[in-house]
Formats: C-alpha cells, sequence, structure tokens
C-alpha cells in the first residue's frame, strides 16, 4: 500500500505524479470497444482524417479514467473508501495516438465527516502530454481512511 491516510494530505500541495503511459491505438480501441462507444473520430482514419484534428483522437473518458489511475499510487491505493465524484471534467486539447501523459493533483480541500473515522478529500487532477500540455483536467473527491489507531 502507496497511498495517503486522510491525515497525510494537506491543502494547497501538489503531487507529481511517477507513472507516465504512452497510449497506443490498441488502448483507444479496446476502451471503445468495451464502452460501445463508436464514434467514428476515434476509430475511423479516413472519417478523423476530414476533421480539424486530421487524425483519430483518443476517447476522452479514457483518457479522464487513464488521469484517475496515474494517480492511484502516490493518493489513495488501499487508503480509500470510494471515489464521490469526478466534477468540472475539461478536455482543452486533444490526445493522439503515441502521447505520453502523466498526471500532477493538487489538494483543493478536505474535512472530517461528521463521525471523524474517515475523510474527505478533494484533489484538483491535471493530465498533461509530453509537451507539458494539459488535455485533461477533473476535480477528483475521495473518502479516505483515517490512520489506524495505535492498539498498544
Amino acid at each position: 500500500m502507496t497511498g495517503r491516510y486522510y491525515e497525510e494530505f494537506e491543502v494547497g500541495e501538489t503531487i507529481e505524479h511517477e507513472k507516465r503511459r504512452t497510449v497506443s491505438e490498441s488502448d483507444n480501441q479496446r476502451f471503445c470497444d468495451a464502452t460501445m462507444n463508436q464514434q467514428p473520430l476515434h476509430l475511423d482514419a479516413e472519417f478523423a482524417a476530414e476533421t480539424q484534428f486530421g487524425e483519430r483522437l483518443v476517447n476522452g473518458l479514457y483518457t479522464l479514467s487513464l488521469g484517475v489511475g496515474l494517480t492511484i499510487p502516490e493518493t489513495t491505493d488501499g487508503t480509500i473508501v470510494a471515489n464521490l465524484s469526478y466534477d468540472d471534467v475539461e478536455h482543452p486539447e486533444p490526445v493522439f495516438h503515441g502521447d505520453t501523459l502523466r498526471a500532477r493533483s493538487t489538494v483543493t480541500e478536505k474535512r472530517e465527516t461528521s463521525d471523524g473515522e474517515r475523510g474527505v478529500v478533494t484533489m484538483r487532477v491535471e493530465v498533461l502530454n509530453q509537451t507539458e500540455t494539459v488535455v485533461c483536467s477533473f476535480e477528483r473527491t475521495v473518502l479516505s481512511l483515517k490512520r489506524p489507531g495505535d492498539d498498544s
């Protein structure tokens, strides 16, 4: 377990996530197939060539999901109760096959639950490509475990 307990998050801190992932054509194809999203902009090279982008785009929901996944090791791996919400999702720039993505999270808010046994943490996540361009951003709110008490 590498995630953080509620007490370990500090409002205002930015966590630069170490893991990166180069998005392949098959990643995009499998995600579209699994979610039954048949948008030709993601799947049809001839169609996409005639758009303003000139080539197929990676599905934005894949980009969002990958962004969440890239944040897990340093935030909630083994310390989460539940993801509560994803808000204010934006895709300011497209993602293409071959782009390498990374993420950073900034803790924007935290509060204990009313029972005092857990905490709610909100983070602003930015997904960046290999040129450091933000391609997706969103708020992720999680219900986090508090550090186990010392029973000795």
